[in-house]
């Protein structure tokens, strides 16, 4: 899961990315409402944290142009304004959650679980695919109640697909969302492949239902048998 916060106090910024990273996320990060449009315009996240005053322009107009632009992020605003207006107007542009500052960690976390479940998970904290189960609260996985052992970067992967059955998707786009935005700047996705092989291993060496397919010049896609 890819995470961006846009969030002009730096210390507050870093104490937020470095919580979420503990939680296994990815996480990128907008110091201003420029560096955020530019960000949105350029890749996709799972959740946006998303402060409304910011140095160069109002969070909530940015919020607004993020839901024009059709793109499908959860959105939390974290604000020192903890106005009954601000949250209206927040949440009536579409944001999902609102959480005033100042707050705690765990709370945020929480909060960002929660969106995240119910965008992602229909609510629960389980993805039931084939015969796998991912335990997405304490990243596990099972094949007919048998723990697959997964390292993280395998974990995020099948995750991803679990989360689009069917779906094709290039590597470069599944390489931003579980390596992080500044992987477009790779000169080749070998770490992608070595990763997805060894996935695709484990998940038929454990009997799993479900297989990742490499298709010719484009990249994966995850089927169930």
């Amino acid at each position: 899961m890819k995470i961006l916060i846009v969030e002009d106090e730096p210390s507050l910024r870093e104490l937020i990315q470095h919580a979420l990273e503990k939680e296994r996320y990815v996480v990128e990060v907008a110091d201003s409402y420029a560096t955020g449009m530019l960000k949105l315009e350029d890749y996709d996240y799972d959740c946006i944290l998303l402060d409304i005053m910011l140095p160069d322009g109002d969070g909530l107009s940015l919020l607004e142009n993020v839901k024009r632009m059709g793109k499908k992020e959860c959105v939390i605003i974290i604000s020192a304004k903890d106005s009954l207006e601000d949250k209206v107007s927040g949440l009536d542009l579409g944001a999902d959650d609102y959480l005033a500052k100042p707050f705690h960690m765990a709370e945020l976390s929480a909060r960002v679980k929660s969106v995240i479940r119910r965008h992602h998970y229909n609510g629960t904290a389980c993805i039931d695919i084939g015969n796998v189960k991912i335990f997405t609260d304490t990243y596990q996985v099972q094949v007919e109640g048998k723990v697959l052992e997964l390292n993280k970067k395998e974990y995020d992967i099948l995750v991803y697909f679990a989360n689009r059955p069917g779906r094709l998707v290039d590597k470069s786009t599944l390489a931003e969302s579980v390596w992080g935005d500044h992987i477009d700047q790779v000169d080749n996705f070998d770490f992608v492949y070595a990763q997805i092989k060894n996935l695709r291993k484990k998940l038929t060496a454990g009997g799993a239902s479900v297989e990742i397919k490499a298709i010719y010049k484009f990249g994966y896609k995850l089927v169930v048998e």
